[in-house]
């Protein structure tokens, strides 16, 4: 395969470095820093082999499971000499260190067009674009180690310059030393990609340690002890001339460049497919066509908001009835370009950005109408927000490169906080309902052009969520409370009957002892069970019982019968005070103590033995029985086999998560998980309101989900989730 991705500038450069002697420093870094990645590569590899397996495990076909085990088994062969060849080139980077420039924003910076684009290779493109998406993201979020690095650096190699810096450990050197190291790799391309995002999720990720202990090494060594870096603006001041200057939050900074890089590498990568799309369809670009009158982006957004656009809303006034509407923005669009003609022969139309960006809306609302994920109100109300999605992303093309964009941020909460909606919930009464119908009635009547309006809406909704979301807080924090008592109790009343049971079973003892342990004793042991992790009385309250029975056996050594009498007036004095405690029959219990006594003294006096019970089933018997199990019984046995996977699966859901359940009548509720109590395997849900709906066991729920009725829903942002199905899409039709 012909790798030309565009860090691989930095080969020609490894030639240019001199001979002379590294600084006792830099080996020092180097060798921390080799010893580091090797670590991390280790974390990559073994997460690349179970991503593989996990593909081979639910392959559709034969032919594509064996396409994954060849993988795996062709990087487990290769995999050391891929380190060593890693590690390798990481270590000359040191020695012979290649200049570190805008290079890589350069890449970034030159548009796809169709010319450069139809002389790349849809493959060679893919692996392009994902390496500036990880480069571009990584010097974003390490942008105030990575400068203050480069700064020290230019200090210790002497051939460093303003112009042309040096950092051995920028991170598009250690992505040109790993993409030459898989070169050897005989694997293709959705192989190499898996590789490349365990790379950048283990390695490039976590190259934050390293930076700070290449620093600080730097540091101790007196270079530039006293170095300052504030903000983006990446200027770097001394402890004395940064006296006067405002205190910043780098940190802060820094995340939020992070986001914004993450978000733009996306967007990047889905115009470049586009633009791959358009190049392979021979379609030249519009700039350059005479008879073609570009339109401009004012222009546009004028004749948007000029034109009488179709009314989808609904005949009732209630704008979730129905179905979510679709509406083929790219026809809205061409009708509104027909009315632009201006009359000098030349076809008006949209150059390729706007294109883009448009045909970007218009999949993203296809991703929305077809996303299980949401609730069906929320959803039918989205779907009505097309038209002025569209409006907004044409006046500021920041919508899908910007996180906080506040139409983004909108859509967003509206998701996020209508998941828990069911179709039996009753709208009409519903203050969050209300809420988010209100939102976007207001949009489609308020805005003209103006983002501001979704910033106020923004502020709205969040004050009104904030106050909601406190009252149910309370409610599912009582339910929880509630539920762990509960169940708590059950698990307590249960250990007891069966430990009762078990102890009162063996013998017939008589009528007076079995009803003080059985009816008064019982509800003593029930209470230490409870307070046993604050008063640990339940040892105590189960040797009662051992006792009693023991007195009640016949008893002729000395040392036996010694014991008995030791035993016996503590025993009633325990007893007494227990039943005391739980107002066992406190009319009659001097009657019943009386009783006990009288049978406790004939014991000894006479020195009988309480009979053993003789009517339990013998082991022959039970083995009968387990051969004519019921045909009810082996199915329970085949599923509970069949159910190990699903189990897994029920050990990722986490506090807080949101599931779907479907009743047998076709119903269907939504909850949230809201507590898992560990101590009695129970999993408890509630609703909106943070009202318990359902529990189950780990296994019930295993079994829910394998017959299809328990979904796991997603819950991460939806524009977010939107773009990564554009781009799986987008990459599945340049494949």
């Amino acid at each position: 395969m012909n790798k030309q991705s565009g860090i691989h500038y930095l080969r020609e450069h490894r030639e240019a470095g001199n001979n002379k002697p590294v600084p006792a420093e830099v080996t020092r870094i180097r060798d921390t820093v080799v010893a580091g990645l090797g670590d991390l590569m280790q974390g990559a590899f073994d997460a690349v082999d179970d991503s593989l397996f996990e593909l081979a495990n639910n392959a559709r076909s034969n032919n594509e499971q064996n396409r994954y085990f060849e993988a795996m088994r062709e990087i487990r062969i290769k995999r050391k000499g891929v380190e060593r060849h890693f590690q390798s080139a990481v270590a000359h980077f040191f020695s012979k260190p290649p200049h570190t420039g805008n290079s890589q924003e350069e890449i970034l910076s030159k548009q796809a067009s169709s010319e450069s684009l139809s002389l790349v290779g849809d493959e060679d493109l893919e692996e392009q674009v994902a390496l500036n998406a990880m480069i571009t993201k990584a010097k974003a979020h390490f942008q105030g180690p990575l400068l203050q690095l480069q700064t020290r650096f230019g200090q210790v190699y002497p051939e460093a310059t303003e112009e042309s810096p040096v950092n051995p450990m920028a991170p598009e050197h250690l992505c040109s030393a790993f993409t030459e190291a898989i070169e050897a790799l005989e694997i293709q391309i959705r192989e190499r990609l898996i590789l490349l995002k365990q790379f950048d999720r283990y390695v490039v990720s976590n190259l934050g340690m390293l930076l700070d202990e290449a620093n600080r090494i730097l540091i101790q060594a007196g270079v530039i002890p006293n170095f300052r870096y504030h903000g983006k603006a990446g200027k770097q001041h001394t402890a004395e001339s940064a006296k006067d200057a405002p205190p910043t939050a780098p940190e802060a900074t820094e995340q939020t460049s992070a986001e914004a890089a993450s978000n733009s590498a996306v967007f990047e990568q889905i115009r470049q497919m586009l633009a791959l799309q358009r190049a392979n369809a021979g379609m030249p670009p519009r700039a350059s066509d005479p008879g073609i009158r570009l339109v401009g982006d004012s222009e546009l957004a004028d004749l948007l908001n000029a034109l009488p656009l179709p009314d989808t809303r609904p005949i009732s006034g209630n704008l979730s009835d129905g179905e979510p509407i679709t509406i083929d923005l790219r026809y809205v669009v061409q009708q509104i370009l027909s009315q632009a003609d201006a009359g000098d022969g030349r076809k008006p139309a949209l150059d390729e950005f706007d294109e883009d960006l448009i045909n970007l809306v218009s999949m993203l609302f296809e991703f929305i109408l077809d996303d299980y994920n949401l609730s069906a109100p929320v959803q039918v109300l989205i779907s009505r927000l097309q038209i002025p999605i569209l409006k907004v992303v044409i006046r500021d093309k920041t919508f899908f490169s910007q996180a906080n964009h506040p139409a983004r941020r909108l859509l967003n909460s509206m998701a996020r906080a209508g998941i828990g909606w069911s179709s039996s919930d009753e709208k009409a009464k519903d203050k969050l309902y209300n809420q988010i119908h209100n939102i976007v009635q207001r949009i489609l009547n308020e805005f003209t052009g103006d983002v501001t309006l979704f910033e106020t809406l923004n502020q709205e909704f969040d004050q009104f969520l904030e106050k909601e979301n406190r009252k149910s807080s309370l409610v599912e924090q009582r339910t929880r409370e509630s539920e762990r008592g509960r169940i708590k109790s059950q698990r307590a009343q249960e250990t007891v009957d069966n430990l009762l049971k078990q102890k009162v079973s063996r013998y017939k003892l008589p009528e007076t002892i079995h009803d003080i342990l059985m009816n008064g004793w019982s509800r003593v042991m029930f209470l230490a069970y409870l307070r046993d992790d604050v008063e640990h009385r339940w040892n105590e309250s189960v040797r009662v019982v051992d006792d009693l029975i023991w007195c009640l056996h016949p008893h002729q050594e000395d040392d036996e019968r010694d014991q008995w009498v030791r035993v016996v007036p503590s025993l009633l004095k325990t007893l007494r005070a227990g039943l005391e405690e739980v107002s066992y029959n406190s009319s009659k219990l001097d009657v019943m103590i009386g009783h006990l006594k009288h049978e406790l003294a004939e014991a000894f006096r006479t020195n009988a033995a309480i009979e053993a019970r003789q009517d339990s089933p013998t082991e022959p018997e039970q083995d009968i029985a387990t051969l004519h199990q019921t045909a009810v019984e082996r199915q329970q046995e085949l599923e509970d086999a069949a159910i190990s996977e699903y189990v897994a699966q029920i050990d990722t859901i986490e506090v807080g998560n949101w599931v779907e359940f479907r009743l047998v009548n076709g119903a269907s509720f939504r909850c949230k998980l809201s507590a898992i109590i560990e101590e009695a395997d129970c999993f408890v849900f509630v609703n909106r309101m943070g009202l318990k709906v359902i529990e189950k066991n780990r296994i019930e729920l295993a079994h829910e989900m394998r017959r299809g009725r328990l979904t796991l829903l997603e819950q991460g942002a939806l524009i977010d989730r939107a773009l990564d199905a554009v781009v799986g899409s987008l990459r599945s039709k340049t494949a």
